[in-house]
């Protein structure tokens, strides 16, 4: 079903424990893919105005060529549309409720995207199980070369409220912190803190609001704390045009507070827990 690569591992310095992770920044739906897709190609340009979290591949890519010691990074090459890598394949995952699980049935407007007796499962072996298992090996690879793995989940979010968010009441500030009970120890967070608030303030961060949680492979979700993990999620106002349009100045400054957050966790003692 593939006609491109739907993923790029790209290698950081052989020795960094640090894995920064971009799922959502595609906007590259395979042909037989997009054959599936109800919307026409006006509505789904716009659909992927909203869904897409634009620039974040550049942004990693910018906070890599400034950071002393080069993190690992895993791209998705196709947009979330084609399958989202960071939901979980059945019923567990909530966003179902919306028609968002990992094959999007629904779009942010919660308007039909695919026919309701679509088969998902050709999506999900060609892509979905493809990518869960190339991001499992990331993080093994960064566990035996360093001994540990710390993921920084990439992402943006609008500036107000899409339809299918289930939790969009809350506050909306410039930098979202996305944390895990488990996988997000002190230090990881006031690292990310110092980092971020030093550009956008500290009154500018907020934890788990508007979207909450990390993303930590299965295999290790829950039982193995050699693996830490952080989202980050920044305001698109901050940094581009909404919906989709041009990246603007905020985006070296962000990049600026990333590259400083991999500095402090690229060296030993941030390991410690």
């Amino acid at each position: 079903m593939s006609d491109q690569q739907p993923f790029t591992l790209i290698p950081g310095a052989a020795d960094s424990p640090v894995l920064l992770h971009v799922p959502h920044g595609s906007r590259r739906i395979p042909r037989k893919v997009r054959e599936g897709i109800t919307l026409d190609d006006a509505a789904l340009e716009r659909e992927l105005d909203h869904i897409t979290d634009a620039h974040t591949a550049e942004l990693a890519a910018a906070a890599t060529a400034i950071a002393p010691a080069a993190p690992w990074r895993l791209v998705n090459d196709l947009s979330r549309l084609v399958v989202d890598p960071e939901r979980l394949p059945d019923e567990r995952e909530e966003m179902l409720a919306v028609g968002m699980g990992a094959v999007y049935t629904r779009t942010t407007h919660r308007e039909r995207l695919r026919p309701p007796e679509t088969d998902t499962a050709p999506l999900l072996d060609a892509y979905f199980h493809p990518y869960a298992d190339a991001m499992t090996r990331a993080v093994e690879e960064r566990i035996a070369a360093a001994g540990r793995a710390v993921i920084i989940d990439v992402h943006s979010y609008p500036t107000a409220p899409l339809p299918y968010e289930l939790h969009g009441t809350g506050p909306r500030p410039p930098v979202c912190l996305g944390t895990d009970p488990f996988h997000t120890p002190p230090e990881l967070l006031a690292a990310a803190e110092a980092a971020f608030g030093s550009r956008v303030g500290h009154d500018g961060l907020g934890h788990d609001t508007p979207f909450a949680g990390t993303y930590v492979p299965l295999r290790h979700y829950g039982t193995d704390r050699r693996v830490t993990a952080l989202m980050i999620e920044i305001r698109r106002d901050t940094y581009m045009s909404e919906p989709g349009g041009p990246a603007g100045p905020g985006l070296h400054m962000l990049a600026g507070a990333l590259a400083e957050l991999v500095a402090v966790l690229s060296r030993p003692a941030a390991s410690g827990r």
